[in-house]
């Protein structure tokens, strides 16, 4: 019984099989484009937040960033320079295509006087905290 099972698994072991995926989810597309996830540094100073990224081989024509109060979106693309087939590999760890990252933040920030700048490679966004208080104490008066 232990030689027919071992048989059979060399033999299906052979076959080359293919996945199928099957889906009621018609906004899945399984042919589009990966996107990818960009990691960051985030970090508070007395007056900001800062989130910084490494984003090489990425202009700013490149990149979009969205800031709420809340939150800082990043989006952008990564174009490979020249068409290389995947026969040629010997490695392939870069990221080429769309990427993106969300992020929410742990203090309001005003976005309106919110920068970014690309220097060296390296995404840095800086967003001034809103300096809000939480509560307002006040006195009762007497009428």
């Amino acid at each position: 019984m232990f030689a027919e099972l071992a048989k059979i698994k060399d033999e299906s072991s052979l076959k080359e099989s293919k996945l199928e995926v099957e889906t009621n989810d018609s906004s899945l597309d399984l042919g589009e484009e990966m996107e990818g996830s960009l990691t960051v540094d985030v970090y508070k100073t007395e007056n900001e937040i800062v989130v910084q990224s490494t984003v090489a081989g990425v202009g700013p024509d490149d990149l979009e960033v969205n800031i709420t109060n809340e939150s800082v979106t990043i989006h952008g693309k990564r174009e490979k320079m020249e068409k290389i087939e995947d026969k040629d590999y010997f490695y392939q760890e870069c990221f080429w295509g769309k990427f993106s990252r969300s992020i929410i933040l742990p203090e309001e920030v005003d976005p309106e006087k919110s920068t970014a700048v690309l220097k060296n490679g390296i995404l840095i966004i800086r967003m001034p905290k809103l300096n809000r208080q939480k509560a307002k104490k006040i006195n009762v008066k007497l009428a």
